[in-house]
């Protein structure tokens, strides 16, 4: 009896699913002296492909009984079976594990050929790929080894570009598990207005506050001092204009589902604006968000005078603010999301694990680590490698009919 070289046999068997495939090559491969590696099993459209990858056996008779014996049950069923021996399997290649998820709507082929086409050129490889989510758009996670994650963000940020895409690049070790913190902006993010404009007019004065606005979009006025003068023209203003505005709110659609979602997967969620407390913290309840980080009215006898009272919560305000929850909540700061879409939201988008731009501007994208160009704003779930099973089973939790398309 010749002997074998020490190493592996992979059999793939693809064709019709039907039950009990799985089951029966484990008992074939069970009568015989194997140990199991690894497992692949995917089921598209009723079409299978399983395979197993097994160490070597002790003799080449042997491989081949077991694979004839594989054979002979998978042609019974219809089913195409390939085998190859190989050499031993080997972990060096599989060190710096990363996921890459890709989004769109729709997504394209020409899409995947040239982010499959930047792994590769880096010297990566693809083990795995996976559809995540088909609805509202279509996602799907590469998983593989081998990249560096801070040169293929580069390389895949401008592929994100040219192929109308969005892409997230991450790292799929231990960072992945544990608690999260997720931070996010609230104006034109998780809400579609702007409330300084709501607020203004109420007060008639929304020309005289878009004005300072655009200077302080070409420089002439940090944020702050932006924020002083606009809220300078709210003096006077009753404070029951603040429940009007509130009422006014338009969310953002996937908002709910997002921070549901996050809120059952065991995420903080926190909401830090440059907006007011006193509109945006009903709204955190609503939600179920951990905490609120945004500047407070300042209001004397049933009125605003026109000042806002403490800290002011600006662009390094809002950096401030996800260092020190992250502190407080024990997270380290590699297992923090950020998610914003203006100049304002730069530093937090900087500082954290991901950085997501939400329709964002200029700015926000080019500091963020990937970006949504879609409307919903729980599409950035599937960026964060979460499939959209895992977001109905939040919805089920929550007892929504989860076959019904959520609208917001």
């Amino acid at each position: 009896m010749n002997d074998a070289a020490a190493g592996t046999l992979l059999l793939i068997l693809t064709g019709p699913d039907r039950p009990g495939v799985t089951r029966q090559v484990s008992g074939i491969l069970a009568e015989h002296d194997v140990v199991i590696i690894d497992i692949e099993q995917i089921v598209v459209r009723g079409h299978l492909m399983l395979s197993f990858l097994v160490s070597t056996p002790h003799s080449i008779d042997q491989t081949d009984t077991i694979t004839h014996a594989v054979r002979d049950f998978g042609n019974g069923l219809g089913l195409d079976v390939h085998a190859q021996v190989g050499e031993p399997e080997s972990e060096t290649g599989r060190r710096g594990r990363i996921q890459v998820t890709v989004m769109g709507a729709p997504l394209r082929p020409a899409a995947i050929a040239r982010v499959a086409s930047e792994i590769a050129d880096r010297g990566g490889n693809i083990d795995r790929i996976r559809r995540i989510a088909s609805y509202p758009v279509t996602a799907v996670a590469f998983e593989g080894s081998g990249a560096d994650v801070a040169e293929l963000r580069s390389a895949l940020a401008a592929a994100a570009v040219d192929t109308g895409v969005d892409i997230a690049v991450q790292a799929a070790g231990l960072d992945r598990r544990g608690q999260h913190l997720v931070v996010m902006d609230v104006d034109s993010t998780v809400i579609q207005d702007e409330v300084i404009d709501l607020l203004a007019d109420e007060a008639g004065t929304h020309a005289q506050v878009a004005e300072i606005t655009e200077r302080a979009m070409a420089g002439e006025l940090d944020f702050g001092a932006s924020l002083r003068a606009r809220v300078a023209l709210l003096e006077g203003l009753p404070a029951e204009v603040i429940d009007r505005v509130r009422d006014r709110i338009t969310l953002t659609p996937g908002a709910r589902t997002l921070c549901r979602t996050l809120r059952n997967l065991g995420y903080r969620i926190a909401l830090v604006s440059g907006g007011f407390t006193e509109v945006i913290a009903p709204l955190a309840v609503e939600l179920g968000v951990d905490h609120v980080r945004a500047n407070t009215l300042e209001i004397v006898d049933g009125r605003l005078t026109g000042k806002v009272i403490g800290e002011i919560i600006d662009r390094a305000g809002k950096r401030t603010a996800l260092e020190e929850l992250a502190r407080e909540y024990g997270i380290p700061i590699s297992r923090t999301i950020a998610i914003g879409d203006g100049a304002n939201d730069v530093d937090m988008l900087e500082a954290a694990g991901l950085g997501i731009a939400f329709n964002g501007k200029a700015a926000a994208r080019d500091a963020a680590d990937s970006s949504v160009s879609v409307p919903y704003l729980d599409s950035v779930l599937y960026l964060m490698g979460i499939s959209r099973e895992e977001v109905e089973d939040a919805d089920a939790h929550a007892g929504i009919d989860v076959t019904t398309p959520p609208v917001n």
